[in-house]
């Protein structure tokens, strides 16, 4: 009887039969030249090879081995595909701005892809150098162990401080959160000028935005890549969103004003409450508003003890009928 075809499949994926093989190859530690002949694609990734002792006879690669080796592959093959978007980026900047007519030889591209932390930060160290009127910057919660947060500010602080020093203003939007950490306290009680940060439950990723000229925007999820914008439609459009969510906040530094509770309801839990009733799980309720997913559920315990509830469900019923997100939405 003739067996099934092995059925194709991307070459970077381990199909089914496959993996069957191969957890059976490491339970009895051999297998059969014939036997794998069934997913050849465990030869390709190179689960499988010749036994010493007996050219018939296939052993398996320990699985630590493997994984090892295959994650190996997949980031050299990460680190490929960002070289080549650094290398298109770089192609297409040139045609970034054509209107018909040969790019001047000092035109300034409308969009730019940084990559590398050291060029990022040298990128926004420039724009800083030439400002004079203003800098507006949205920053979320940052991620980075204490350190890196503390080497990252000692950076800010030369740049953020020339541009007060010229008599420029500095605006800057947390994540509540973050009003109270220790590092972001000391920061901005150490610049000198005019200088105001206020606080939100939600804001949108890190931004940048420089004398409204340009803007700095992540591009990818480790801060290893970041556009440069310098489109005039774009940045006005980021701008004035910037201006949005500044009414929205509430004031931070240098006078931070209180955050009222409503029936002994919080305003975090009063955030908490508008993303429970939408049916998010705690794990993006703590991502949305800047906390770890413990923090999050201490919160809302707290919420349901004070609502006098009993189950998810319910507690759901009972903040609509509390009435603590009047005039929230």
């Amino acid at each position: 009887m003739t067996s099934a075809p092995h059925p194709e499949h991307d070459p970077d994926e381990l199909c089914p039969d496959g993996m069957a093989l191969y957890e059976r190859a490491v339970r009895e530690g051999h297998m059969g030249v014939d036997a794998a002949r069934a997913a050849p694609c465990l030869i390709d990734f190179g689960l499988l090879h010749p036994a010493v002792d007996d050219v018939h006879r296939l052993e398996p690669v320990a699985p630590a081995v493997a994984l090892h080796r295959l994650l190996r592959g997949s980031e050299e093959r990460i680190a490929r595909e960002r070289r080549r978007e650094e290398q298109l980026a770089e192609t297409f900047e040139p045609l970034m701005t054509l209107d018909g007519q040969p790019p001047a030889a000092d035109a300034t591209p409308t969009l730019r892809l940084l990559s590398g932390k050291e060029r990022i930060n040298t990128a926004i160290t420039e724009a800083m150098a030439d400002a004079r009127r203003e800098m507006l910057t949205v920053q979320p919660r940052s991620g980075l162990p204490g350190t890196r947060v503390e080497a990252a500010y000692a950076l800010a602080i030369r740049r953020d401080q020339a541009l007060l020093d010229r008599g420029g203003r500095i605006r800057t939007l947390y994540q509540h959160t973050l009003r109270h950490h220790p590092t972001t306290v000391a920061h901005h009680e150490r610049l000198r000028g005019d200088i105001e940060a206020r606080a939100l439950d939600e804001i949108t990723d890190r931004l940048i935005i420089v004398d409204r000229d340009v803007a700095f925007i992540p591009a990818d999820g480790n801060g290893s890549l970041a556009l440069e914008i310098r489109h005039p439609a774009i940045v006005g459009y980021l701008a004035t969103t910037f201006d949005r969510f500044w009414r929205l906040a509430t004031p931070l530094f240098p006078e931070a004003a209180p955050q009222p509770s409503h029936n002994g309801i919080t305003p975090r839990q009063r955030a908490i409450a508008a993303l429970l009733i939408e049916g998010h799980t705690d794990a993006v309720i703590a991502d949305r508003l800047g906390m770890n997913v413990r923090t999050a559920r201490v919160h809302i315990a707290k919420l349901a003890a004070t609502l006098g509830s009993q189950s998810r469900a319910q507690l759901g019923y009972l903040i609509g009928q509390s009435g603590i997100l009047d005039g929230e939405r």
